[in-house]
């Protein structure tokens, strides 16, 4: 087994220093060794800024490089399922970016594909592999709050840029596939279980992309949950979990990048407590669990089988609110 894990990165994406390419940096387990952009140019001009020694003119070319052992996809949402799938083909590992497909039918065809190959396919919800959830996991399972009754997450932020492709129906976007699907993730981590979906109202970019949503849940233990998520709306910054049990609750301000600033409160009864977390970022833990997957066959939390019931509840999301449930590009 190769000591490291070669990393191809498809497309010059914004998030990709952040998410693989400065982790990768300090882990001895991991290489960025090649990128790949429709614009060639941009392709080099990427490679030359973040030191990547080699540089393909299309996706099929990095795919196909043997010296490439996995796959970075941080492509727009309604192109994940795409290239991923021909990842797998050519037999790499993948890291995908959230969310997985899009929507819950493509997350199971990729999922299908997955299980039939021996490779490693992880989405990429970062926040999964901090110490913070894994913390807050723990404390909900000791039974510390009690009986579940709520849980509530916000993920909002300003995208004023409507040119984005964010926007863009065709490629899949709108706030509750951008915002949106940690905002699901998170209920679906810290509630327990996977909810239905009772209600869900949108606010409209246009006639098929939400720039903000609001969903109700239920969970099947009766308790239930509440989404907020957007991409231009009155709530401009908005990233918190609260978890509402009838002994005690857990609040977490900035549960998706906890290394920029966090809190992390406890309350049961007259007692309250604030719990501190290392700022070493969610990207740099999920790098590490990507390559364990790879190198060593370590258990991913954030699987293909995980990925569909995620896309499910965004289906419904989209359904409730009246509005289309995405498609691939």
């Amino acid at each position: 087994m190769a000591a490291q894990v070669r990393v191809g990165v498809l497309g010059a994406a914004a998030i990709a220093p952040a998410a693989v390419i400065n982790p990768a940096k300090d882990s001895a387990e991991v290489v960025v060794a090649a990128v790949a952009a429709r614009d060639v140019s941009r392709a080099r001009a990427f490679a030359a800024k973040h030191g990547i020694a080699r540089v393909h003119d299309s996706y099929e070319a990095l795919i196909a490089d043997p010296d490439v052992d996995a796959i970075y996809n941080p492509l727009p949402n309604g192109l994940h399922g795409r290239w991923t799938r021909e990842a797998l083909e050519a037999g790499k590992h993948v890291l995908c970016e959230k969310p997985f497909t899009a929507n819950a039918a493509e997350a199971r065809e990729i999922a299908e594909l997955a299980a039939q190959s021996d490779r490693v396919v992880m989405e990429a919800f970062h926040y999964r592999y901090h110490p913070f959830a894994l913390r807050a996991e723990e404390i909900i399972a000791s039974g510390e709050l009690g009986t579940l009754q709520r849980v509530d997450v916000a993920f909002c932020f300003p995208l004023p840029k409507f040119s984005d492709i964010r926007y863009d129906y065709s490629l899949a976007g709108g706030a509750t596939m951008d915002a949106g699907c940690y905002a699901v993730h998170m209920l679906r981590t810290f509630g327990g279980a996977t909810p239905d979906v009772i209600s869900a109202q949108a606010k409209l970019h246009d006639s098929r992309v939400d720039r903000a949503m609001t969903a109700e849940v239920r969970y099947p233990a009766g308790h239930t949950g509440r989404l907020r998520c957007s991409m231009w709306s009155a709530d401009l910054l908005r990233v918190s979990l609260r978890v509402t049990g009838d002994r005690g609750e857990l609040y977490v301000i900035n549960p998706l990048l906890p290394q920029l600033f966090h809190r992390f409160s406890v309350r049961t009864g007259q007692e309250k407590r604030v719990e501190r977390f290392p700022r070493r970022a969610t990207y740099a833990y999920q790098l590490d669990a990507f390559a364990a997957a790879v190198l060593r066959g370590e258990p991913v939390r954030t699987s293909p089988q995980d990925a569909i019931e995620t896309m499910t509840v965004i289906d419904s999301i989209y359904r409730a609110a009246g509005l289309p449930v995405r498609e691939p590009s």
